[in-house]
């Protein structure tokens, strides 16, 4: 089996970016009408876009959960980003549920969250280790952040099991081009000169010219990097996001998305309704600002976000609120193409395979 495998015949239910909001998810799976042990009365299959874990109070159940659902052939599931931050130990903003030296960072934000026990770790790493990075049939494609043919290529290369040791090596590279040319002079020498935090809100940059080529060549070298968080270019402001200043911009790739087949994301904090996204840590451009928040888009209008930003929950909660109707997690029933929300509301999308705005 490869890192892109076939997904099962039938009806799905594509369920958006989980992010540990475990109470969401199981009222979602009740409107879809699946049991406690998965199964519908109807026989159809539920997909997991990835991103299950980080920033939600209960990550832990999350993934025993969907690793339930996977293992009895209930479920499947992708790699997102954040799984990725697991298997490679690489402690990012919201994750301190899994990393205990991060749980003091990120409380302020997101606790009380439970935490992975010492038994959770190893069985969650081994979990998301056998996880593909994206799903194919005939008609439909499914990948966390970005469908790209000569990404998925390099992607369907590679055995299950051999990201980790596949995506350090693109890593390598390009920490090795900086090394070997002025890049990471440069970027020691704009920190210096700085001398800020790069994960404090409260001390905005300059921006850090070093800093958006190395990430966008972090980004474009690492074919599994941009299946799982997207297309990058270099930008010109600095912007917060994910708890860190960033300097390169994300890139509507499905503006370009020529292909027939139509493909499902998460990843990317779409909203059903208008939200702040700076008071959720989003401060980056909004890939979705001018698309109708049920539409179809990219260049075939065949492109469908069903990440319907259930991430920011913890904002709702730490200002006493309900979280909806702003931050919602969805599933994509298909081939009905009607979106189901976790508060029980359910709503068919617009504009499939029209013309794209």
């Amino acid at each position: 089996m490869s890192l892109v495998q076939p997904l099962p015949c039938g009806p799905l239910d594509i369920v958006g970016d989980v992010h540990g909001e475990y109470g969401a998810l199981r009222a979602l799976l009740g409107h879809l009408q699946y049991d406690a042990q998965g199964v519908h009365p109807e026989g159809r299959t539920l997909v997991f876009m990835g991103d299950l874990c980080d920033r939600g109070p209960d990550s832990p159940a999350v993934l025993a959960l969907v690793q339930r659902l996977v293992e009895s052939g209930r479920a499947c599931a992708l790699l997102g980003n954040h799984e990725i931050n697991l298997l490679r130990d690489d402690a990012k903003d919201g994750a301190g549920w899994f990393f205990d030296h991060r749980s003091d960072r990120d409380a302020p934000k997101y606790a009380p969250f439970a935490h992975a026990t010492p038994a959770d770790r190893p069985r969650i790493q081994d979990f998301v280790a056998r996880l593909p990075v994206a799903l194919e049939r005939g008609d439909l494609r499914l990948v966390h952040a970005a469908w790209l043919n000569a990404h998925i290529g390099a992607a369907r290369q590679l055995p299950q099991g051999a990201l980790r040791a596949a995506y350090d090596d693109w890593e390598g590279r390009a920490s090795a081009l900086a090394r070997q040319t002025d890049l990471g002079e440069r970027m020691r020498a704009e920190l210096a000169a700085w001398g800020g935090d790069l994960e404090r809100h409260d001390t905005p940059p300059p921006f850090l010219h070093a800093h958006a080529e190395h990430e966008a060549n972090k980004q474009m070298l690492n074919p599994v990097k941009v299946l799982t968080s997207g297309v990058e270019r270099t930008g010109d402001q600095p912007f917060f996001a994910g708890g860190k200043w960033r300097f390169s911009q994300r890139v509507a790739w499905w503006d370009t998305y020529a292909d027939a087949t139509p493909v499902v994301v998460g990843h990317y904090w779409r909203r059903r309704h208008p939200i702040d996204r700076s008071a959720v840590g989003k401060e980056d451009v909004d890939l979705f600002e001018s698309i109708a928040p049920l539409a179809w888009h990219g260049l075939r209008r065949n492109v469908f976000c069903v990440d319907y930003s259930v991430g920011g929950s913890w904002r709702a909660r730490k200002d006493g609120l309900a979280p909806q109707p702003h931050f919602k997690l969805a599933a994509l029933r298909w081939p009905e193409r009607v979106l189901q929300f976790d508060d029980g509301t359910s709503e068919a999308t617009l504009g499939f395979g029209g013309h794209a705005r």
